[in-house]
């Protein structure tokens, strides 16, 4: 039967026609289910304290964690560099998860290889694979760079990449000067933030060897973290740049995951000059922006590049003053007049907003820097923090954390829930009720369910467009978060006084 193109529906549309709704009853009878009823009553038991008490003992499952593979943080990284190819040591199927879920989140195309390893790679190794695989991207991808990470087959059955990669050389795929960085990422451990900070140390290990000089080229290296906010880069540099400050953004990944469309494909767009990333290891200073997805990378400039590291985290007005402090410490360069007139805008702002958010208890969950500087801000706000659900979390992340909170009046009736997946939060959220869940997309189901208005922030945002295209750092960053939480509020308002002379009662037309 031909097609109608004019016909084409949405998946929402789609699967309410009648030929699916026939489809979902017929199946109904195979599945042995209970009773709506039975299904009602089951539900309702899910929201208690006594359902609480079961679901928080379990340990053997994890339902729906907040968090994501290595291999996918390593291979966000691996883009920020010039010329650059990620390449996967493991299946297919798993370098298509990876490239799929940064799709969805920038509707942007992700490219990334894999070297196909089967059944017979995974008795015999991957040597085969990564020898075949090197030389056919470098000689159909033209790459400057091609950036090596690995999958749990690969990790369980012990593949050296260091040995592999020399082999591969050997063997012609590639010329033995050309780049290829590498890094271990077992998905089974750790998690994306994990892999971001295993191929970032990689990848500088890499470009710095040899390269060290008898001076400081006086640059600043700044070091993202796994940021997917691509406005963040530019508006540190913007920042940078109105200082006067020379630096470099060690993966700058911003042009890649946001590139224009020129009616042109261009396989890699932007990120960091190879030979800046090498002459990195001149710096004066290096900041990195996050902490736990740069943990190894700093030890390893401390110790090997002997600079000055530090975390600055420039999130709402205390975190953006205290990173441009800092740059203006370690430049000798002054803040300028145009950056402390963006300040006074912040503070009016945060002020025109703030009896909307005062008092206001709320629970968030995603990675520990993002949390962290969420929590500092809305703090800032005078809400208070009730649930913070973290599920790649550490004991120096839970101490800082707690630090924080223990700062403000506002952090005394805060939980950290380390380890804890978001079928722990919809316990949770039902038991101890809050007033705003912030999260990413992921928690518009804890808002379907639980009624607790959802403010999308974090990776991924998949439900939504263009939200990874704003800066949330800097003074421009808190305008930015102030619109998408406040309005979420008001929203909130706005879907419960919808009914005419029954709950619009009140002339709510100016907020």
């Amino acid at each position: 039967m031909p097609q109608n193109p004019e016909n084409i529906k949405d998946h929402v549309e789609l699967f309410h026609q009648p030929e699916y709704q026939q489809l979902f009853e017929n199946k109904r009878q195979f599945e042995n289910g209970h009773t709506p009823e039975e299904v009602t009553r089951v539900a309702e038991w899910t929201k208690s304290w006594e359902y609480r008490e079961k679901n928080f003992e379990r340990t053997a499952l994890t339902v729906n964690p907040a968090k994501g593979c290595q291999p996918l943080g390593a291979m966000f990284a691996a883009v920020g560099f010039e010329g650059t190819l990620p390449f996967v040591q493991g299946s297919q199927g798993c370098v298509a998860y990876f490239r799929t879920h940064l799709t969805r989140h920038y509707k942007e195309p992700f490219s990334g290889v894999s070297s196909s390893m089967t059944e017979d790679a995974a008795v015999f190794g991957g040597l085969q694979n990564m020898i075949d695989g090197l030389a056919n991207s470098y000689s159909l991808y033209k790459p400057k760079m091609i950036a090596v990470c690995t999958t749990c087959m690969a990790e369980v059955i012990g593949d050296d990449l260091q040995s592999f990669i020399g082999n591969a050389k050997e063997a012609g795929s590639v010329p033995q000067d050309f780049p290829v960085p590498f890094a271990h990422t077992p998905s089974f451990v750790g998690s994306h933030i994990t892999g971001y900070d295993n191929m970032m140390k990689g990848i500088l290990t890499t470009l710095t060897e040899g390269k060290k000089k008898g001076k400081s080229n006086g640059k600043i290296n700044f070091i993202p973290g796994f940021d997917t906010y691509v406005e963040n880069n530019r508006e540190i540099k913007r920042m940078a740049n109105l200082m006067g400050i020379d630096y470099t953004v060690l993966s700058d990944n911003s042009d890649y995951v946001d590139s224009p469309n020129t009616g042109e494909f261009d396989m890699y767009p932007g990120g960091t000059k190879l030979e800046d990333a090498a002459d990195a290891i001149n710096g004066k200073a290096t900041i990195a922006l996050q902490a736990y997805s740069t943990t190894k990378t700093r030890e390893y400039i401390a110790k090997e590049w002997k600079q000055d590291v530090s975390v600055s985290r420039p999130w709402g007005i205390k975190g953006t003053d205290e990173f441009l402090m800092k740059l203006s410490e370690l430049t000798g360069k002054a803040i300028p007049e145009e950056l402390e007139i963006e300040r006074g805008r912040a503070v009016d702002a945060m002020t025109d907003s703030h009896s909307w958010l005062h008092g206001k208890r709320f629970a968030i969950y995603g990675d520990p820097d993002l949390v962290y500087s969420v929590v500092g801000f809305m703090l800032e706000m005078g809400a208070e923090p009730v649930h913070i659900l973290v599920h790649n979390t550490n004991e120096v992340f839970e101490k800082e954390l707690q630090a924080l909170l223990d700062s403000s009046v506002f952090g005394k009736g805060a939980k950290i829930w380390g380890g804890k997946d978001l079928w722990h939060m919809r316990s949770l959220l039902f038991t101890e009720p809050v007033d705003l869940l912030i999260g990413n997309s992921y928690g518009k189901y804890l808002w379907r369910d639980c009624k607790v208005p959802l403010v999308r922030i974090g990776y991924p945002i998949m439900d939504r467009h263009h939200y990874h295209r704003y800066a949330t750092v800097g003074y421009k960053g808190i305008i930015n978060l102030l619109n998408w939480i406040v309005n979420t509020i008001f929203e909130d308002i706005d879907q419960h006084t919808n009914i005419p002379s029954k709950t619009d009662i009140s002339y709510d037309l100016i907020r």
